[in-house]
């Protein structure tokens, strides 16, 4: 198999972490090793904890506060810094066949982790597991490293008529 390439779901559009999680359904109905690792999370409230953990390894690396875009705490760093260096275990260790890296593109545009690092781990990667990035803001450092890149396009959201997140929908 011509495996070890690098996806990315990104966008202002919904159903970036949700393409992701089809791809683990996918690669666990083919008997594949999978693990998400979500940046900026740290809450078991979310659906797809429920599901992944029941099919696949998961691990968050947050806080249960959203993190301040302006004004990120020194948690908000050390934890998507752990979440990066426990990734590039992961991918040394080659144990996994899909390795998800969950809002990793929103930490590193809101400057939790440097997009270098984010590039190295692509390219340590690649050839030996599929990763998938997944967050809104992919930079075109990123874009052009990448093997496969699919931008969701939000056309209409009802959060714009004041429509909170939804469980079981959103999160």
């Amino acid at each position: 198999m011509n495996k070890g390439k690098t996806h990315i779901y990104t966008g202002n559009g919904k159903g970036k972490t949700t393409a992701a999680l089809g791809l683990a359904m996918r690669a666990v109905g083919h008997g594949m090793s999978v693990i998400m690792i979500q940046f900026m999370k740290k809450n078991e409230m979310y659906g797809e904890y429920a599901v992944m953990s029941k099919i696949a390894q998961i691990e968050q690396f947050g806080t249960n506060e959203f993190v301040n875009l302006d004004n990120p705490t020194d948690i908000d760093i050390s934890e998507a810094e752990s979440g990066l260096k426990f990734a590039e275990t992961i991918i040394m260790a080659g144990t996994y066949d899909v390795i998800i890296l969950d809002e990793i593109l929103v930490a590193v545009s809101f400057g939790l982790i440097p997009e270098d690092s984010v590039i190295e781990l692509m390219k340590l990667c690649r050839g030996n597991a599929e990763l998938i990035l997944t967050g809104r803001g992919a930079s075109d450092v990123i874009i052009d490293e990448a093997d496969l890149v699919t931008e969701m396009c939000e056309i209409k959201h009802y959060y714009s008529k004041g429509i909170i997140a939804r469980e079981g929908v959103e999160y």
